[in-house]
């Protein structure tokens, strides 16, 4: 390289002479040939990421598994790791020891289990309130936080506190009220506050949508305050239109008649906070239905709303067929809602970063209208107001999911080509992403029932944010051509079926799970697939210098086969090397439909 480089700058500043030629001077001695240099220093090889393999793994609930592992979290005094169970005949907390881990990896993971667990059971009620489902856990030192959302879908849920888990045996301090379904909780890095998302769903039928917050509660003197200070987005009322020109979604029923309510939905309601994540000065929160980021400044609780725009599809491969393979194409005018439902924090050169799982959601909400006989009824749910009638589900109040075909273009454009209208045979060929899930709400640029563009839920992918909303890295179409290529036909399948292609008209693989952890002197980012079961594993030490490592699952994914390994993975955590008892780095899964708890450790290469 020295000599390239050497020649080059020599050729410089010949080009820069303009005088004539003179004659070639007498060709010199050669001069003494020099001592022999020292010899280098032997070069290191360039790391080449990390390996996974299961070493641990329980299974919760074996008779009614689907619910009982979902959000999950690790003390490590006692190396307790502690996951949500919703499934229970009474919601509990499982207390998994893992203290008695080793390196050794499981011989079958797909059945085997070397790990049990102990059941915590929840209050059931608390300041007055009669408590439903737990929806989320967060632990830090002595201090446990579980939130849970109120059986009544109009009271606001709490926070239950629980206090030594140092000693191992966690106990019931108290209960602080917060916002309406609080769907996520989690303590700052350095403990000194609990943040919860307050997701604040209307209900089935728009009687009651409250509005989305986000709770602040202050550990003063190692105790919980007894109350929460609530952030709200009221701020934001009568500025839809400023936020969707930001790149948000709106989807909502507003104008219509539902039950004999008129709807009415203010930006605060329909505003739906899913997920934080913190540093000890800011929180940044998931949107997710709104396809946008809240950003919390912890100092005043000052808030700020961001939209997160939309990821154009053209020049990347998606496969929105549903015909039985592999079925890529390219599409101009699809667009992708981030819609991220995991998030999470780090910094770089001294900046902060924001890491989402993009999975994508639509809303879809049933309410009952029953005849004499306890029948679901077409004819009430049509004078109801609903939008349409199912006979299983009942009257459908509002949803701004539709099918590709369903929607009209104009004549003779991509999208025609693409989507087509609704035949009767339904041809793949002619219509490649006819089937495709798409919002209704948004594409039609000018109200006159003709779409110039489509948009589809998540992004099927994982992006890096900087703080001013910007992409800095997203991994494009990845997931779906890596899955492809591994599992042929049988990619892009079900979480609770083993149908190959079942799930590419409607978000494909779907990334929802996210942790980030080091290993070594690397940042890696582990991003579990819902519906595929696998877990993909990027180098994001320098944001903008994203690298690809791994993809691993344990999962047999066999056409028609019995359902066998992990499924559905909905929580994740890492764990460091130094408080891990294996000596590596682990990253513990809760699966929501399989009910397994699963440890993955991890190891440089």
């Amino acid at each position: 390289m020295k000599r390239t480089l050497l020649s080059l700058a020599v050729l410089a500043v010949l080009a820069g002479c303009s005088g004539d030629d003179g004659e070639q001077g007498a060709t010199g001695p050669q001069g003494p040939q020099g001592d022999t240099g020292s010899a280098g220093t032997p070069g290191q090889d360039a790391s080449l990421g990390v390996s996974m393999g299961v070493v641990g793994r329980a299974l919760l609930n074996p008779e009614d598994p689907e619910g009982a592992a979902e959000i999950v979290q690790y003390h490590v005094a006692t190396q307790t790791v502690f996951a949500i169970n919703s499934a229970a005949d009474v919601p509990t907390v499982e207390m998994i020891d893992i203290s008695g881990l080793t390196a050794d990896e499981l011989s079958n993971p797909l059945s085997d289990t070397n790990l049990t667990s102990s059941a915590l059971l929840l209050e059931t009620e608390a300041n007055s309130i009669t408590l439903g489902s737990p929806n989320s856990i967060a632990v830090a030192g002595d201090w446990m936080a579980v939130a849970v959302a109120a059986d009544a879908h109009a009271d606001n849920g709490v926070v239950l506190f629980y206090n030594g888990l140092d000693a191992g045996t966690p106990a019931y301090v108290k209960a602080v009220t917060v916002g309406n379904l609080p769907d996520m909780v989690t303590f700052t890095p350095d403990g000194s506050k609990v943040l919860v998302a307050n997701e604040g769903e209307p209900a089935d039928d728009y009687s009651v949508d409250p509005e989305g917050s986000i709770a602040v509660i202050d550990i003063i003197d190692d105790m919980p305050a007894d109350t929460a200070t609530i952030i709200d987005f009221s701020a934001y009322n009568g500025m839809q239109a400023t936020l969707e020109a930001q790149g948000m979604h709106f989807p909502n029923p507003s104008g219509r008649t539902i039950n004999g309510n008129l709807i009415d939905i203010s930006v605060a309601q329909d505003l739906e906070p899913e997920y934080i994540t913190a540093t000890n000065e800011v929180a940044f929160v998931a949107l997710q239905e709104n396809n946008g980021l809240a950003i919390v400044d912890l100092t005043d609780n000052s808030v700020e709303v961001v939209g997160l725009g939309f990821k154009d599809w053209s020049g990347l491969m998606i496969d929105g067929m549903e015909d039985g393979g592999v079925s890529f194409g390219t599409y101009e005018n699809l667009y992708g809602m981030y819609q991220p439902d995991t998030i999470a924090s780090y910094s770089w050169n001294g900046a902060n970063f924001i890491v989402t799982a993009n999975e994508g959601d639509a809303r879809e909400y049933f309410f009952d209208t029953l005849d004499a006989d306890g029948n679901q009824d077409e004819a009430l749910c049509e004078a109801a107001g609903g939008q349409d009638f199912d006979e299983d589900d009942g009257c459908l109040s509002y949803t701004d999911e539709t099918q590709a075909r369903r929607l009209d273009y104009a004549a003779g454009s991509a999208l025609e080509t693409a989507a087509g209208d609704d035949p009767r045979d339904f041809d793949f060929s002619a219509f490649p992403i006819g089937r495709l899930n798409v919002t209704s709400e948004l594409g039609d640029s000018d109200n006159d029932g003709i779409y110039e563009n489509i948009y589809a839920y998540g992004a099927r992918s994982f992006t890096i944010w900087d703080t001013n909303g910007l992409v800095v890295f997203d991994s494009g179409d990845d997931f779906e051509r890596i899955t492809a290529s591994v599992h042929g036909d049988e990619f892009n399948n079900n979480d609770d079926e083993n149908e190959g292609d079942s799930r590419s008209a409607n978000k494909g693989p779907e990334p929802e799970a996210l942790t980030i952890g080091m290993v070594g002197d690397r940042t890696y980012a582990f991003i579990g697939l819902e519906r595929m079961g696998g877990i993909f594993v990027y180098d994001i030490t320098n944001p903008y210098n994203t690298q690809f490592v791994d993809y691993v699952i344990n999962r047999d994914t066999t056409e028609g086969a019995d359902l066998a390994g992990d499924l559905a993975p909905e929580g994740m955590v890492f764990i460091a090397a130094e408080n891990s008892p294996t000596g590596n780095a682990l990253v513990v899964v809760g699966n929501e439909i399989s009910g397994t708890v699963t440890l993955w450790q991890v190891t440089e290469n």
